[in-house]
């Protein structure tokens, strides 16, 4: 929320006031539409587009309030507030991504407060580019930087290449006459990546089609395979045994209802054997599905337990192998599992490639598992046969490449120079072509390794970075990359294709590669994304992909890949394993992070704010229970490197299942900072004075961020916001003893004054609402004596016998139980309840009626009854009790109350706007 302005002088931005948050936050949660710029390439903790986009218009458009001399009145200034609101909801929406009527009347408003030059955008983390691209998107010049050559490759190919071979007709041999109109921005380029990928396809097939043989169905026909179901081996260490044992996580290999499948292991003279089978009478239980655990394995055949120190070693000493466990093909909408069979094992056995790509895998067990299993090169992570594949494509797209340029000088293009040195003739647009024609490799490459799995339930592929990490696996997947199913060429290339047309291509865009610490900021308005301490290990993970890109551009981007691997010594994340410890890498992190926010400081634009993006849970479990160190370093990095923090916004950036499905309550919003220049005149103040100030106004700024849309599980770290601000227009808070107060403290006191904050509401409610908080917080839904719940009542002017007659809660043999959203449930499924004809209602009684009906019937259900609650309850005074509820509840460790509360509070406003449209269709019905 925001803040005072550091300077009286500067016009505040939209940012630094106010934003639709309810529909950027709906548009950033919401599903990415099929086509999409990510589909090309993969990259971890992209920020959602809409969200980058709304940002830099909000960070570049001035508030009305700035201009009291075209809006001098409350009225007009909120009548124009609306208007750009209105404005910046429909440009965030996922469908106008591209309208060029939203995106020009977007440009306007941005030249109207830039005085028709608006500033170049830089971001200095580019990684995974959701800024840059929307800079570019916004009409603005765009730029971006990263120290990790893998980052600045893909930013290159969404806002560095398109705008280059804009307008262009293909050149791939009657691609150009195949349609009349013209080519506009960037589909004469995905025009020719989709011909010259479906070339690279079927000359792929005529090379290693053999290795992917067809399946013979139980008909006696035969179909082409989607996939493989590996189970990695290690010989059983029973002397009296001795079988090649499989490694199997899970027997299932279809779970899907009504066409359940799994491997049936079966030991005959020593050997192993696998058939499928479809019974769910015999199917496999929790108890005994699959031979490995957390701890060890079990062998099939002699039922000995295995250590799981004993498959390390043999895996380290090259004695793990795999065996087929069952063959996957496509059937009428439906998949078909079927046995090995020895064609399909000898199919696959072929020798390894000489010249795939080397490069060894970085060692740190939190991210990489695979090492401790004696697979230490990205080499190893692959099959022969996948390496097979995967070599010949990289070698397809030179081949590409030669064909791209001789095809080009033939349509009449001059050769000019390479793309690497600026070019935008043949040889640059074949170095174009080529680029994209690797990021099907590179995705190929993600869903075609042995840490590739089977989700058996939806019957879909689990990538190897289907999270941020190469975990070991044991049965793995095995597409057939030369077919036509997912993890196939074909379904790669066509998201990569159908990503290309969606970016803006227009103006101009460079990246280049640079460390953030040793690079200038003169002249650019900064927007970043930066690393979040030691959350994701980028230059140690995108290495997997760096291999590749090495092998298949080094001659296309020969300064941007020279080098083994990424670079990692300079790299901005707080890696233990690199700063001889973690004291070291805290040092590390929080020199380079102050050394940015200087450097950005001493060049800041004095009449644009910097934004910066953060998600990272306030609170972190360590073992003295100190605040989260990536939060914490940040922002005492930007505090004291000069700067004042004038507004934060929660924005999310999950999708919006994602926390009911995983059934925890996670961080689901980056919180935005808006940043200004502190005043080089800013006073001091005591510890006192500082306290005071945040009694005085975080208050307000908590009622506003919880009238927002904002979820009770990021209410916590939204409140650092206001608190910070505080802090921050200070140029120090002293203690007692004449030191400046860390940023650690100054969380530590924020935390004190919510805490106080969110107590003092319960002062706001009814008597009725009141007993029950207090009840709650001792008892949950669990049963209390009579006394101590009448001594509580008592001390509230409550009785008992009132709140059981007003459905709050049962008393009976002595015990005190509160009615959850659960038992009402089950009270009223005969009859609805309905509140118009409640006599003792109390905002209690709602919230626990609206948690029920949003959880078992949906936001409608919740509607309606919230449409017959009487005008006597307080609606805002609802939804505050879901905050603090959802607060209580995680407190006592009652996850699932938790989550409930969680999504009653984030659904809120959804509520409230049908309740409103339902109420007024009823009065027009009337």
């Amino acid at each position: 929320m925001p803040a005072e302005p550091s300077t009286p002088t500067t016009r505040r931005k939209l940012i630094e006031v106010a934003l639709p948050l309810e529909k950027i936050n709906a548009a950033a949660a919401g599903k990415r539409p099929v086509k999409h710029p990510w589909s090309m390439s993969y990259w971890w903790a992209r920020r959602p587009l809409p969200a980058a986009r709304a940002v830099l218009f909000a960070q570049l458009v001035d508030d009305p309030s700035s201009h009291p001399d075209r809006f001098p009145t409350d009225e007009a200034v909120g009548a124009e507030r609306k208007r750009l609101h209105a404005l910046l909801e429909e440009l965030v929406a996922w469908d106008k991504t591209g309208d060029e009527n939203v995106l020009r009347r977007a440009h306007n408003e941005i030249l109207a407060s830039t005085g028709g030059t608006p500033p170049p955008v830089l971001d200095p983390f580019a990684g995974g580019g959701s800024i840059p691209l929307e800079a570019q998107r916004l009409g603005l010049e765009s730029h971006a930087s990263d120290l990790n050559p893998v980052a600045v490759l893909i930013n290159k190919a969404l806002i560095e290449i398109p705008p280059k071979f804009a307008d262009r007709a293909p050149v791939f041999p009657g691609s150009a006459e195949s349609q009349i109109n013209n080519w506009p921005r960037a589909t004469g380029l995905a025009e020719d990546v989709r011909c010259y990928g479906r070339w690279m396809r079927d000359e792929a097939e005529n090379r290693i089609g053999h290795l992917y043989p067809k399946a013979k169905l139980p008909n006696g026909s035969e179909a082409p395979v989607v996939a493989w179901i590996w189970a990695r081996t290690a010989t059983c260490p029973n002397p009296a045994c001795g079988i090649t044992m499989p490694l199997v996580r899970s027997w299932w290999v279809g779970q899907k209802k009504g066409r359940e499948a799994y491997a049936i292991p079966s030991v005959v003279n020593g050997e192993v054997s696998f058939t499928i089978g479809h019974d769910t009478k015999t199917a496999p239980t929790k108890e005994n599905d699959g031979t490995v655990g957390r701890t060890g394995a079990k062998c099939v055949g002699c039922g000995s337990a295995v250590d799981l120190k004993y498959i390390r070693e043999e895996g380290r000493a090259g004695r793990m192998g795999a065996q087929l466990m069952a063959t996957v093909v496509a059937g009428q909408r439906t998949r078909i599992y079927l046995e090995p069979t020895a064609e399909h094992e000898l199919a696959a056995q072929v020798r390894q490639p000489t010249d795939a790509p080397d490069g060894e895998i970085a060692t740190n067990p939190r991210w990489f598992s695979t090492p401790a299993f004696g697979m230490t090169d990205f080499a190893d992570l692959f099959t022969p046969r996948q390496l097979t594949a995967l070599t010949t494509f990289s070698d397809l797209v030179s081949e590409a490449r030669s064909r791209v340029l001789a095809d080009a000088l033939t349509s009449g293009m001059e050769e000019g120079t390479r793309l690497e040195v600026g070019g935008t003739g043949a040889a640059a647009y074949a170095d174009a072509v080529a680029t994209y024609l690797t990021f099907i490799l590179t995705r190929s490459a993600d869903n075609s390794s042995s840490i590739v799995t089977w989700h058996n339930k939806n019957e879909q592929i689990r990538s190897t970075f289907s999270r941020q990490a190469i975990p070991m696996s044991w049965d793995f997947l095995e597409p057939n990359l030369v077919g036509a199913a997912i993890g196939s060429w074909a379904a790669h290339a066509k998201l990569v294709v159908d990503g290309i047309p969606t970016l803006p291509a227009q103006g101009s865009g460079t990246t280049s590669q640079e460390g953030a610490q040793g690079r200038s900021f003169a002249n650019y308005l900064l927007s970043t994304d930066p690393p979040y301490y030691d959350n994701i290990g980028y230059s140690d993970l995108s290495d997997y992909f760096y291999v590749w890109l090495r092998r298949t551009l080094g001659t296309v981007h020969p300064d941007l890949l020279s080098t083994m691997l990424v670079p990692k010594s300079e790299e901005l994340v707080a890696n233990p394993y690199r700063h001889d410890g973690k004291a070291g890498a805290h040092k590390f992190f929080e020199d380079g992070f102050r050394e940015v926010f200087r450097r950005a400081r001493e060049s800041a634009l004095p009449d644009f704010p910097v934004t910066v993006y953060y998600a990272f849970k306030q609170q972190e479990s360590t073992s003295n229970g100190e605040a989260s160190t990536g939060w914490e370093t940040l922002l005492e990095g930007m505090i004291r490197s000069g700067w004042a923090i004038t507004a934060t916004w929660p924005i999310r950036s999950e999708l919006s299942n994602r926390m009911i499905s995983s059934g925890t309550n996670a961080l689901a919003s980056s919180i935005v900072l808006a940043l200004r220049p502190r005043l080089d005149a800013a006073p001091t103040t005591d510890r006192r004075g500082f306290i005071n100030a945040l009694k005085e106004e975080l208050p307000d700024k908590l009622k506003e961020l919880q009238q927002g849309a904002i979820a009770p599980v990021d209410l916590p770290q939204a409140a650092i916001g206001p608190g910070m601000a505080v802090f921050s227009r200070y140029s120090g808070v002293l203690t007692d003893d004449g030191s400046k107060m860390t940023v650690r403290a100054a969380l530590s006191r924020i935390n004190e004054i919510l805490d106080e904050v969110l107590a003092e509401q319960e002062g706001d409610f009814d008597v009725d609402t009141r007993f029950a908080i207090a009840w709650f917080r001792q008892h949950g839904f669990d049963a209390g004596t009579f006394g101590d719940a009448d001594n509580l009542a008592r001390a509230r002017n409550a009785s008992l016998d009132h709140l059981e007659r007003a459905g709050i809660l049962t008393k009976p043999a002595g015990k005190v139980t509160l009615l959850s959203p659960e038992a009402l449930d089950t009270m009223y499924a005969e009859r609805e309840y309905d509140p118009s004809t409640d006599q003792h209602i109390s905002a209690w009684e709602v919230v626990m009626h609206l948690s029920r009906l949003l959880t078992a019937k949906g936001v409608p259900a919740a509607a309606q009854l919230l449409v017959d609650v009487p005008a006597s309850i307080d609606r805002d005074l609802c939804k505050e009790l879901a905050f603090l509820l959802f607060a209580i509840a995680e407190d006592r460790k009652q996850t699932k109350l938790a989550v409930d509360f969680n999504a009653l509070g984030t659904a809120w406003n959804d509520i409230v706007a049908e309740s409103r449209n339902s109420a007024t269709q009823l009065t027009f019905d009337a």
